[in-house]
């Protein structure tokens, strides 16, 4: 079977009223608030416990049933409608300056279990049961998962041709970010597109580990459980958007501290010189290369510079995510599992170096540090070599609708 397919996506008659953001970027109160008084945001079925009393646990039987429910009101509104034919998508991003498209497709399972589908990240199981049940439940495949490839010329070419036409959908969202949309369904474009991706290597999720990973446990039992099973049953194929690697963009993500593990400000600045260069700023640091870190200590702001016998040859302890954890976070802070240690946070790059100062000003926090975003490169090299990249090492922007297109299984 082909790395990737043509399929018959659902998709809104009126994208604006339709479009959302992805179902993890907004807590359930944030997502509450901006789907009140728009009955057919999206929101009501990736995030469906909005439409049911504040204290129902999210992950409650009745919140998918809800999600069941408020999806066939919008196919039977005709709010949402399926494509007549398999298609392909392109679906392009932008925000400011910044500028991406990629191809909305279903992705192979099976290339996704035997690691043609690149994988980079831990997954927990909490998370891919909840993606599970909402699958099952909607039997659709609603958000989309993110990945990307080595770019190619022939790809560039044939989208750049493509998009000279009008597009099927243009909006933009609320954030300002600008989603627009092409539909593929020239039978020779189709073959063009399968057989061009199905001669490459590998693709690699740069996003969406969760939601991958729940589609293979969903075909995994849909197998198990059909007797007639072919291979080519839509629940073998998970939707995806495929972007080429030189139009990604990873900002950083930045790390906040609640404590000093004791020490007082002078007794960690002296223990942060045995890996560090400690230059004093007049300003919010924004790291401009790798090894070098920004952080904001009793309302001071550092420039550090990583000693260079610290960075080691290898694509995870190289990183700079890794960096700040094996020489500050756990040597001197101890903090040794950044998954569960409450101690530590996380603040995406679009946050800005203000959002920083405000979490340690506000003594939520004691003290941040701004990084360097991890790059594309680095991301496939760990993916290369089966390693796994610390938690919260890249935040992708712009972000993905949830609802331009879903995947019908």
């Amino acid at each position: 079977m082909p790395l990737i397919r043509s399929f018959a996506g659902l998709r809104p008659k009126h994208a604006i009223d339709v479009i959302a953001p992805p179902y993890d970027v907004l807590n359930t109160e944030e997502a509450r608030l901006r789907a009140k008084g728009h009955p057919w945001s999206f929101l009501h079925i990736s995030k469906p416990e909005i439409d049911l009393p504040v204290d129902t646990d999210p992950h409650s039987p009745i919140v998918y049933a809800k999600g069941k429910e408020n999806l066939h009101k919008m196919l039977a509104a005709e709010i949402l409608q399926q494509d007549a034919q398999p298609c392909y998508y392109l679906y392009s991003l932008t925000m400011d300056d910044h500028y991406q498209i990629g191809l909305v497709a279903a992705a192979n399972v099976t290339d996704y279990n035997n690691n043609r589908i690149r994988k980079h990240e831990l997954t927990r199981p909490d998370k891919e049961d909840d993606r599970v049940q909402q699958i099952d439940a909607l039997n659709t495949q609603t958000g989309p998962v993110f990945l990307t490839y080595k770019h190619h010329p022939d790809i560039d070419k044939l989208v750049n041709n493509l998009v000279k036409q009008p597009p099927e959908v243009q909006v933009t969202a609320d954030d300002g970010v600008i989603h627009t949309l092409w539909i593929v369904n020239d039978l020779e474009h189709i073959k063009t597109i399968t057989t061009t991706f199905d001669n490459m290597d590998c693709l690699y999720i740069a996003d969406g580990h969760h939601r991958s990973a729940a589609a293979s446990r969903v075909a995994a039992k849909r197998q198990a459980d059909n007797p007639q099973h072919t291979g080519e049953e839509a629940y073998n194929y998970f939707l995806t958007v495929i972007f080429p690697d030189n139009q990604m963009q990873i900002l950083a993500y930045n790390r906040v501290i609640k404590d000093l593990n004791g020490l007082t400000s002078e007794q960690f600045l002296h223990q942060l010189a045995n890996s560090f260069i400690v230059i004093p700023s007049d300003s919010a640091v924004k790291p401009q290369q790798n090894g070098e870190f920004g952080m904001y200590l009793d309302r001071k702001w550092y420039k550090l510079v990583i000693h260079p016998d610290k960075v080691l040859n290898d694509p995870v302890a190289s990183l700079d995510v890794s960096l700040l954890t094996d020489n500050i976070f756990q040597p001197i802070l101890n903090i040794t599992d950044l998954r569960r240690d409450k101690r530590i946070d996380f603040v995406g790059g679009i946050r800005g170096l203000s959002e920083l100062e405000k979490r340690v000003n506000s003594n939520e926090m004691q003290v941040a540090f701004s990084l360097y975003p991890t790059s594309m490169k680095q991301l496939m090299l760990v993916a290369d070599a089966e390693k796994i990249m610390p938690p919260k090492s890249t935040w992708f922007e712009p972000k993905l609708a949830d609802g331009i297109v879903s995947h019908l299984l």
